[in-house]
């Protein structure tokens, strides 16, 4: 069996699961979110406590048991905790400013960048350097913190740049003087 998939996982205080034939409804204090299940995979609620299981031993429904458990626990712990990532612009005159609800970066280009937030996503702004992203859905807000990273990844001459909170970029020497 799946290491992954057989651990089973505790339901907290405040969270509801409703299991359809093919969808998991996950409910809790700050939203809801929905699992899709794949054939062959079965999930049960019993006395507060979640399992999925598999009436196949085939090598991709293996690998389908353990990525269902986890999309479920992520989902629980989303709806309970929620998720934050948190980014910093490094740089001479980087800075970020709100707009409404989306944010403006200047990060050296001859153009301030308006970056949208995703559905589900909330952006704030602490300071002028510092992005927080936060959500119930895991995937939405690392997603989303890629795509503000993307706009302009750390250089690693300078370490110019939008970089997570504790990412460490690897610098190169440069040049040798002559």
């Amino acid at each position: 069996m799946s290491r992954i998939g057989r651990k089973i996982i505790s339901l907290p205080t405040g969270v509801i699961i409703d299991v359809k034939s093919d969808a998991v409804v996950v409910r809790g204090p700050k939203g809801e979110l929905q699992a899709t299940i794949l054939p062959h995979i079965q999930v049960s609620v019993t006395e507060g406590l979640l399992s999925v299981t598999r009436d196949s031993e085939d090598k991709q429904i293996k690998a389908f048991h353990g990525l269902i458990r986890s999309l479920l626990n992520n989902h629980i712990v989303g709806v309970t905790q929620g998720y934050k990532k948190t980014l910093k612009l490094v740089g001479t005159g980087f800075r970020a400013t709100a707009k409404g609800a989306a944010i403006s970066l200047a990060v050296g280009f001859s153009h301030p960048v308006v970056v949208e937030p995703a559905a589900g996503v909330k952006i704030t702004l602490e300071g002028t350097d510092t992005i927080h992203i936060e959500g119930i859905d895991k995937q939405a807000v690392g997603q989303m913190a890629a795509n503000i990273r993307d706009i302009k990844p750390p250089e690693p001459y300078k370490g110019k740049g939008i970089r997570y909170e504790n990412e460490v970029v690897r610098r190169k020497q440069g040049k040798a003087a002559a």
